[in-house]
């Protein structure tokens, strides 16, 4: 149900407490708000995320080279809590102007230098390392399809039906129909296209997977905005259950989904990782 008693102003202006759970860190303006370097460590690559979907794209590809054997692929990962407000600090700023998680510094080279949103981290990783992004033209242009697939649906999922159905002070209709509407249509699209394949691109796994795993994986399980996967009938989408199924059982990945990860069972939180020994006693 619509608010009967809101009539858009001419002009907006943030002048009024949005509510929610994200509104004492919400503004309409970018930029620095702390002066505060962000920590370094020894490995080639350094990242600053937290174990959100997002954020588990980035640290399951790194997790994948490693398994591959890819010892230049090592990084330090660092917690940043973007519910305290620690993107908007210099040294993350310097790092991503957009304020988002993740963000990555490359500093395998002679000069160090950075690469923010998920999805071009991805696509950098796949490119230097040479793996999860075939070289054939008709298999890449899938795979790179798909990778961009879910940067547009993401914010339909999250910021669409995540906020307003689990985090708006106020529940009204109209927008929880939206959204609902439009995630039940993006699992359609990912179900109808894993009736056909193995996986998103093809009969491999690529960085396409890497990047809908994390969105998607959680509906399934019910690990996600309260009871949405009652709420969607998330059960009726068997094929993204099967593969969901395969790469959650990958070693890999269930290192990288607890990395920054500040939230649950203790032994599936790792809030920084250093090297592969941090994951001793973790729930891996």
């Amino acid at each position: 149900m619509a608010d009967p008693t809101y009539t858009p102003p001419k002009v907006w202006s943030a002048d009024t407490e949005s509510g929610g759970r994200f509104a004492s860190i919400n503004r309409p303006t970018a930029g620095t708000r702390e002066e505060k370097d962000l920590p370094v460590g020894e490995n080639p690559f350094q990242l600053y995320s937290l174990g959100t979907p997002n954020g588990v794209k980035v640290t399951i590809m790194l997790e994948e080279l490693l398994e591959l054997g890819h010892i230049g692929a090592e990084y330090d990962a660092y917690t940043v809590n973007i519910g305290e407000g620690q993107q908007f600090t210099s040294g993350f700023v310097a790092l991503n102007p957009n304020s988002k998680i993740p963000t990555m510094e490359d500093r395998s080279g002679d000069k160090p230098f950075r690469v923010f949103e998920s999805a071009a981290i991805l696509i950098h990783l796949a490119e230097k390392f040479g793996e999860f992004l075939p070289t054939d033209p008709p298999a890449r242009a899938e795979t790179l399809g798909w990778v961009a697939w879910q940067v547009g649906t993401g914010p339909f999922i999250g910021g669409g039906f995540g906020h307003f159905y689990a985090y708006a002070p106020e529940k009204y209709e109209y927008p929880i129909n939206r959204y609902a509407m439009e995630t039940k249509r993006i699992f359609d699209v990912a179900d109808k296209r894993l009736a056909e394949s193995r996986f998103l691109a093809g009969d491999e796994y690529t960085i396409a997977d890497m990047a809908n795993f994390p969105w998607l994986a959680p509906f399934t399980t019910g690990d996600i905005y309260n009871d949405a996967k009652t709420f969607l009938s998330i059960d009726e989408y068997e094929n993204v259950g099967r593969w969901v199924k395969e790469i959650a059982a990958r070693p890999a990945v269930k290192r990288g989904r607890i990395v920054n990860k500040v939230w649950g069972e203790e032994n599936q939180q790792l809030i920084e990782r250093h090297s592969a020994a941090d994951f001793e006693g973790k729930d891996v």
